[in-house]
């Protein structure tokens, strides 16, 4: 049998659909044994009667384990799936309370900027010590990674472990693909597609019908539709001359351009706080799937698109070929970007594992820009590593839209105040000693 881990199993919407996905697939059946990992006993329970449920709809005849002990759950395994978060909602409340009081504005701090530095500094040493127990529990499985921030938690438990099999999953590339798709009015089995990047700061490189460009066609639709143009992906695109992946909301915190502006805020629409809405939503979904258990609803879904993971898991097992943008390390992928980083790039899956093609022309503004991005993932992984405090403030300091709102002292402050409110949950050395830069 093939030994799956889904550790962070809690998080039941994501386990619903990887199960459902997987379940339904012929070649699977009688061939599965899904180990659910939470360290919350109540969320675990919920994950196991989901996991009942689908495979009993589905008759897939899969075997299901729950642990709260991880390296048990990891003992022996072939793929391991990590759909954790380290975060309570009132540790992502002070993510965003905090530097609102300095007139720092964020959308959703998940990947960089100051929230998503102090969630890198919290998820680094959770996400190494997955890593470390694979090495001594299943050194051979593959670490399927969603835990934001990728890039950061994904370099870090590399140079800790040396890990080769590790890959990390997103689903904005996919979903852009098909918004351009929808924007110009065209059959997305007929478009071509080539994009790469960093994960939530990538550009649709190639975006083609019969190998013609379509950026006339969305730029013609734009012009049609003046509200397609309020928004700040649109607007880096006509900027940069590339479609960035990631939702306006998340383009919007990466640079300098857009949230210190009241007006460029107003102007685009930009939604100030909004992953406060969506935890809000997500403990939704949880009791939604807990009441629809409890009222013996089905629970197999049948997605138009499988899950990023499933389609992974699939590819990997059977040895039917897809290709999917994945985060990989970099080791010239992007030769503009440093070869110890993660980037997001194409990628063929099959039985004999995860390959990319370096990508031949990537434009020199969009490295740039993405240089900026990696400036801030590399400090908060040396703050983690190395016990630094000054990296905190360095990274803080460089940091696009935190530079472009507040001076140099009240960057020191507001980074002093986060390690003070998220003491507890620092690596070992952050939290001792303040930094000075």
């Amino acid at each position: 049998m093939t030994d799956i881990v889904l550790t962070g199993a809690g998080n039941v919407k994501m386990t619903r659909r990887i199960l459902s996905d997987l379940f339904l697939v012929p070649a699977l059946a009688g061939t599965l044994r899904i180990r659910l990992h939470d360290i919350d006993p109540d969320r675990l329970d919920t994950a196991l009667t989901l996991a009942r449920q689908l495979d009993a709809e589905a008759g897939a005849g899969a075997v299901i384990e729950t642990y709260t002990d991880r390296r048990a759950a990891l003992y022996g395994a072939d793929h391991v799936v990590c759909q954790l978060n380290v975060d309570s909602y009132d540790t992502a409340l002070r993510d965003f309370e905090i530097p609102a009081r300095h007139g720092l504005r964020q959308t959703i701090a998940d990947t960089i900027g100051i929230g998503g530095i102090f969630r890198g500094l919290r998820t680094i040493p959770v996400m190494v010590g997955l890593a470390q127990d694979m090495a001594e529990q299943c050194p051979d499985a593959w670490l399927l990674s969603y835990t934001d921030p990728l890039v950061m938690t994904l370099w870090a438990l590399r140079e800790v472990t040396g890990m080769t099999r590790v890959v990390g999953l997103c689903h904005a590339v996919r979903d852009t693909h098909a918004y351009l798709a929808d924007v110009v009015g065209r059959d997305f089995e007929d478009l071509t597609f080539q994009t790469a990047g960093l994960t939530h700061q990538a550009f649709v490189l190639r975006f083609e019908a019969g190998g013609r460009s379509l950026y006339p066609e969305l730029e013609a639709a734009v012009r049609a539709d003046p509200k397609l143009g309020r928004h700040v992906r649109m607007e880096m695109w006509r900027r940069f001359g590339y479609f960035p992946t990631e939702s306006s909301e998340h383009a919007a915190e990466y640079v300098p351009w857009f949230l210190r502006h009241d007006e460029e805020v107003a102007r685009l629409g930009i939604p100030v706080g909004e992953e406060l809405g969506r935890l809000g939503q997500r403990l939704h979904a949880y009791e939604e799937i807990r009441r629809g258990l409890a009222q013996g609803r089905p629970m197999l879904t049948r997605w138009q698109d499988p899950e990023i993971a499933s389609e992974v898991l699939r590819a990997l097992i059977t040895g039917e070929p897809r290709r999917v943008n994945l985060t990989l390390p970099n080791e010239g992928l992007i030769p503009a970007l440093p070869a110890e980083c993660f980037v997001e790039v194409p990628a063929d899956v099959d039985a004999t594992g995860i390959t990319a093609a370096p990508i031949d022309r990537y434009p020199a503004q969009l490295a740039a820009l993405n240089r900026a991005y990696v400036n801030v993932a590399e400090l908060t992984v040396r703050a983690a590593l190395d016990g630094e405090p000054r990296h905190v403030r360095h990274a803080a300091m460089l940091d696009p839209n935190t530079a472009a709102t507040l001076p140099l002292a009240a960057i020191a402050q507001l980074c002093d105040e986060m390690t003070e409110a998220h003491r507890d949950l620092l690596p070992a050395g952050l939290a001792d000693r303040k930094g000075q830069a």
